[in-house]
């Protein structure tokens, strides 16, 4: 069995570091926080555990900056979404899962042009 380990690019862990701040504060922030938490351990038991976005469908912004060939989505409370890309591992006996955003429902809309 391969191990799989979550990973956040810089993007994603600057609103996660926004999100854990404000969470002290905050019910919304604090949900979402805690369900991105949840979601990463679901992730790392099946790495497949997202929707799977069609390859036409992934902006070109993640392919050019990470060389992606795959996206998952997972929904997070508040019309909020993760998106992450699962990629080999250095050894043979682990799988990436590599969180590239963690975005509000307008700003997802506005990455995937709806």
């Amino acid at each position: 069995m391969k191990i799989v380990k979550v990973r956040l690019s810089k993007e994603a862990e600057e609103v996660f570091k926004y999100l854990n701040k404000e969470s002290k504060k905050s019910k919304i922030e604090k949900s979402i926080l805690k369900s991105i938490q949840q979601k990463s351990e679901l992730i790392k038991s099946n790495f497949q555990y997202g929707n799977p976005i069609a390859k036409k469908l992934i902006p070109n912004e993640y392919i050019e900056k990470y060389g992606i060939t795959n996206l998952f989505r997972v929904e997070l409370p508040n019309f909020w979404r993760m998106l992450y890309s699962i990629e080999e591992g250095e050894t043979q006996i682990e799988i990436i899962a590599f969180v590239l955003d963690i975005v509000n429902h307008k700003d997802y809309n506005k990455k995937f042009r709806y």
